[in-house]
Formats: structure tokens, sequence, C-alpha cells
């Protein structure tokens, strides 16, 4: 039976969790993530924070309210999914609404621009070191900060 497990910099699947994992941390080491805990730590919107990492991908949360900036990266896929609240992920040829435990791929180049009317809460997987405004860049680009 595999189980799995979010630790700050790892994700990991194992088949017994007392063991260390070739090349990773050791299982007992590890904590579970609780998105909740970490949404409450901040209250800015589309300043995007990492919790945990997954191979060559960051794992983010982010609030949001309101516009974003039209963008496109043209190098990775954007998943977004929906935690709380509603989003709107406005595309060239037509919109996508998604609501809680909602999840999107945003194809790579393809120009998006973000949206939501309400505080919205999601989770971003994204190659490590993709700058959430793509090739847009301007004010809304954020540094990334990890939250542990």
């Amino acid at each position: 039976m595999l189980s799995t497990t979010v630790h700050m910099g790892s994700f990991q699947q194992t088949a017994k969790p007392a063991r260390a994992a070739p090349g990773g941390c050791e299982y007992e080491d590890m904590d579970a993530v609780n998105i909740d805990s970490m949404l409450a730590r901040f209250s800015e919107h589309w300043a995007p924070k990492k919790i945990a990492e997954l191979n060559d991908y960051d794992v983010k949360i982010v609030k949001v309210l309101g516009d974003f900036t039209w963008h496109a990266h043209t190098d990775t896929d954007e998943l977004f999914l929906v935690i709380d609240g509603r989003l709107k992920i406005q595309l060239r040829d037509g919109d996508v609404a998604l609501g809680p435990g909602e999840l999107f791929v945003v194809p790579r180049g393809a120009e998006h621009c973000p949206r939501a009317d309400v505080e919205t809460a999601m989770l971003l997987m994204e190659p490590r070191g993709v700058v959430n405004t793509g090739d847009a860049g301007g004010d809304m680009t954020a540094d990334l900060e990890m939250l542990t």
C-alpha cells in the first residue's frame, strides 16, 4: 500500500513510513502541510507562496481578488486548483469558470488572465522558477516566498 506525504521540501510516496527514501529525506522527519493554516498566514493578493516541492515543480498557494494581467508561459503549462472562492480564467477564445475543488490546466503558450470577483484561494503547480506574470512582467510580478 502506498501512502502519500507532503513535506515542506518534497513530496514522497512510500511503502513503509519509517525508512529513508533513496536520495530523499527521512520519513519520520516529514510533516503534513495544512493548506488552511498556511493560507491564514498571509493576506496579500496575487503574491504566491511556495509550500512544497514536487520533483522540479513548486507547489504554491495564493489569494487573489480582481484582475491579474494578461500573460503567457511559453515553456510550460500552468495548473490552477481553486480551494475556496471562484475564479474565472479568461482566455482569448473563451473563459473557464472554476469553483472550490475544480482545476484547470492552461496549456503552454496560451495567453490568459485570471480574475476573481470574490477573494479566492488557489493552489498552483509550476516548474521551479516560473514567474507569475510569465512573459508580461510588470508591477504584478511577485518574488516567491517559501512558507515553512
